[in-house]
């Protein structure tokens, strides 16, 4: 026998937005800086759920106020239907201090950086740190994104320098340019298993040759990232901000805290 639905009938069998809810499944929204959208995306894929994307573009972390800004408007025009709304973010230099939904959960890992995602705790990450304190992260979407410390960006750097303000200021901006990059000593590769891994690790063993740096290629844990978009978010790894609530800093293992 052909079945058929009429509009009505249709509309009997799913939600006011179009969406079938069953066994407890949710409509996601996910805010994200774009360094993570592929593996982002992955997981999603496998979730239960049902999942809209909002991808901010990595530059905005130069300048923490703009990336707060623009969070912060990414947030208030998140979907009316969504049921949470996911940030794939840490305190990224604290430009996530005092975002706030009136009308949203918001979830978002207890994280400092991108870089905990892949690692699959602040734990880890804490550790790592503890153990490499001038390390500095590679990773396939920070590779994919911009370019990393190394011959190419110090090359790419001196020309624009030099054709915008000259030979003799460009040398001034390559030292000062040089001149943090001093604190590091250690370029650590991280992923998780996604795009060409062996074109990235060997990538970042090139960047770290030319600056006389020590690499470490390391294997991402997928848990941390599989349990956001699961909607696992227990209280030692995610924190889970109330409508009306803000988010801070809690200056302690726990990173984030609702206030």
């Amino acid at each position: 026998m052909t079945e058929f639905y009429d509009a009505k009938i249709a509309d009997m069998l799913t939600d006011a937005k179009g969406y079938r809810k069953l066994n407890g499944l949710k409509r996601l929204h996910v805010i994200a800086c774009r360094l993570l959208w592929r593996e982002i995306c992955y997981f999603a894929a496998l979730s239960p759920h049902s999942f809209t994307f909002d991808f901010l573009e990595q530059k905005l972390h130069n300048v923490p106020e703009n990336l707060h800004m623009t969070l912060q408007g990414a947030i208030d025009r998140a979907p009316d239907d969504a049921d949470a709304v996911l940030l794939g973010y840490g305190l990224c230099s604290n430009a996530v201090v005092g975002i706030t939904s009136a009308k949203k959960i918001l979830v978002l890992p207890r994280a400092h950086d991108c870089i905990t995602f892949l690692l699959g705790s602040k734990e880890r990450y804490r550790e790592y740190f503890d153990a490499h304190p001038g390390t500095y992260w590679y990773s396939p979407g920070w590779i994919d994104q911009s370019i990393q410390p190394g011959k190419e960006r110090f090359e790419a750097l001196r020309k624009a320098y030099a054709e915008r303000y000259g030979e003799e200021n460009a040398a001034y901006l390559m030292e000062m340019e040089q001149g943090w990059m001093a604190k590091y000593n250690n370029a650590a590769y991280v992923d998780l298993n996604f795009g060409d891994t062996d074109a990235y690790r060997e990538y970042t063993k090139t960047c770290a040759e030319w600056l006389h740096w020590r690499s470490e290629m390391l294997a991402g844990d997928p848990v941390l990232l599989r349990n956001l978009m699961n909607g696992k978010w227990d209280d030692a790894a995610f924190l889970v901000v109330e409508p009306g609530k803000k988010i801070a800093a809690s200056n302690d293992d726990m990173v984030v805290k609702a206030e």
